[in-house]
Order: structure tokens, then sequence, then C-alpha cells
């Protein structure tokens, strides 16, 4: 039996006609979507369609300015999401336990594979699709934009639509460098030069490092992202040292951070020679923070929300 050719030979398309998709026919993608796999049932994702031209329009802005934003006849946002399970849990009288890290992982894997059959339907049916991880530039502006409840979190977004070209496909690595038996194999250093050859087409200037370093080497895109994307992490619920609101107060008086040690970090690269962390007589979690002439304490059952609390009262609230 052979694969569909629209599965091998698959691209993204940027350019689209501007021609509206029958709701029949997105109704058969969201349909595909929602047969994706999902562990234990639990469908811990959600699917934003983004119909509003102005909403559109400034999610393109924080993509990087894409067209094909605004261009595509639907764009979609799938979503990590656990609040829907915290709800259900509530509406019968159980609580969500605490596992913030595999509630993000499972999460993000059930929203990738929802967003994944979504796109694989509209590509069966004809369609062009684009993922567009520029999302996650900003994506604490994009969590507020979509007014998201703590517990969802965008994982990227995906244009679909009419197509106005159609690309071949783009290169792609070796099959024996991606592809391991039993174990994983350490690569030789010819392996790692014939990857640069696979895909050196990928760009006009027959050079794939120029892309790994602009995306992926020290002072690229993803590392301009990594902190902004832990602080959305954060104040959705994800970090497992920084509850959501004490990562809002941070937050508002200045300081974003996606984890108790980035919290930590600030204070002593802005004037606080110490933070000291203690229990408090009835178990709690306290912590002073001093400068020369001042010091300011706070308490809360996690060392995160006590942090909080110390930060509270050293940047009060001008309101």
């Amino acid at each position: 039996m052979e694969v569909p050719k629209f599965l091998t030979q698959r691209a993204s398309v940027r350019a689209y006609r501007p021609e509206p998709i029958p709701e029949e026919d997105v109704a058969a993608m969201l349909a595909a979507a929602q047969q994706a796999p999902t562990d234990a049932g639990a469908q811990l994702y959600s699917i934003l369609r983004v119909r509003d031209p102005e909403l559109r329009a400034r999610l393109a802005e924080l993509s990087g300015g894409q067209r094909h934003v605004l261009e595509a006849a639907e764009f979609f946002i799938p979503l990590a999401d656990v609040y829907r399970l915290k709800r259900l849990l509530a509406h019968r009288g159980e609580s969500l336990g605490n596992f913030p890290r595999t509630a993000l992982h499972f999460a993000l894997l059930d929203a990738a594979l929802a967003g994944a059959h979504l796109a694989v339907a509209a590509e069966a049916m004809g369609y062009g699709i684009c993922w567009i991880g520029g999302l996650l530039n900003r994506v604490d502006e994009v969590a507020r934009l979509l007014e998201l409840p703590e517990g969802v979190l965008p994982i990227s977004g995906l244009t679909v639509g009419v197509p106005a070209e159609r690309p071949g496909p783009r290169p792609r690595l070796p099959r024996a460098t991606v592809v391991h038996t039993d174990h994983y194999r350490r690569y030789a250093e010819e392996e790692l030069e014939e990857a640069y050859r696979a895909m050196a087409p990928i760009t006009r200037s027959g050079d794939w490092l120029k892309v790994l370093k602009r995306y992926f080497a020290k002072g690229g895109t993803m590392e301009a992202r990594d902190a902004v994307y832990g602080l959305a992490k954060a104040l959705a619920g994800f970090s497992d040292d920084l509850p959501a609101p004490a990562a809002r107060a941070l937050h508002l008086r200045g300081l974003d951070a996606g984890s108790l040690a980035e919290a930590i970090a600030w204070l002593l690269e802005h004037e606080w020679r110490g933070v000291l962390f203690s229990e408090g007589t009835f178990g709690e979690s306290e912590v002073w923070i001093e400068q020369e002439t001042e010091a300011h304490r706070g308490e809360g059952k996690t060392p995160g929300e006590a942090l909080a609390r110390a930060v509270e009262a050293a940047y009060p609230s001008e309101g």
C-alpha cells in the first residue's frame, strides 16, 4: 500500500487565495482533530479558531509580521489546556492533583497531535497549511489577547486556506540521521557533514548553518523566546516552584520570572544583597529580602508564594 502523495510531497503554504473554506470542510477538519490520540482520554487541549480581523492582525504582528496569518481563510491556535480538566473534576467534587510538569507535557502532546490531525485533514482535502511558530515570540501577550485562563497555553498557530502556490517539499535530513534502532547512536563527523550537505538547498546561500545560528545558537531567536515562554508558563500555572498567583504578583511589579530561581536572580541583580528562606512556626515558608538599609518579609504556603509576598511588600502597588 502506498503512502498518499500529499503526505510524502507536502510543503508549507504561505500564499493563499482570498476564498473562504466551506463550513462543512472546517467541521470535517475539526472532527479529524478530535479523533487524535490522547493519554487516558483526558483530551488536554482546545482549538481556538480566530475569526476577528483585528485580533488576527494583532496576532500576525506578534508573529513577526507574517501576512499569511491575515490572508489565510482560517487561523487556528491549538492550546495546551488543563483548565477544562480542573473544572470537570471540581464539578464532581474532586481536586486536580499537583503535577504541573507532567500536566504540561501531556497537554502539549495532546494539543500538538490534535493540531497535526487538523493539518493533515486539511491537506488531504486539498487545502494548504502553515504552522506559525512565531506566535511564541510574545506568547504572554498572545495569552492575554486571547483571554486564556490559568492552565491554558498556546503551542503554535496554524493557517489553513486555498493555496495560491504549490511549493515543492523542502529538504530533510538523511533518514539514517533521524532513525535509530534499539539504542541512540552518536554521530560521526562525516554524518554531521552529510546532514549539512542534505539541508544546504533550504537556503539561497546553501549554508544551513546560517539558519541554525539565527534560530538556535547563542543570541538567537529561541534564546530570546525562552524567557517569555517561561513567564507565560508560570502565569498559566505550569511552573513547579512558582505558583501562578505569585508569578502574576511579581509580574505586576516588573519582575518577569518563570521560576523561583529566576525571581531570586532578578532580586540579586537589582541591589538586593540577600534572600533568606526559612520555615515559619506553623510550617509555612518564610522569606526575607534585604538591602543595605531595609528588609521585607513575606510568608506563604510555598517558597515562591512567600517570595512574592516579600516583593509585594518591597514594591507596593500604586493602586
